[in-house]
């Protein structure tokens, strides 16, 4: 299986301390995904391509990561094949 790296459109909570926690992930077919749990969060090179901030999120029973580049776009690591 391969993994590539795929933009999303993330609704997200903006703190007035600066911190920020994604709520939900859009693919480009509008499919949608709620984030239960944010576990962590640390700055991080993606193993497809870029860097930035990972979050490691659950979404239902699966723990995914989702990249903030800090220029507005965010990314994950989708899986293929």
């Amino acid at each position: 299986m391969t993994r590539r790296k795929v933009y999303v459109t993330v609704d997200a909570e903006h703190k007035p301390d600066g911190s920020c926690r994604p709520k939900t992930i859009t693919l480009a077919n509008n499919e949608a995904f709620v984030i239960d749990r944010v576990i962590q969060v640390c700055p991080c090179a993606s193993e497809v391509g870029g860097k930035g901030i990972r979050y490691t999120v659950r979404i239902g029973r699966r723990e995914t990561h989702l990249f903030d580049e800090r220029n507005g776009r965010w990314f994950v690591e989708a899986k293929f094949g």
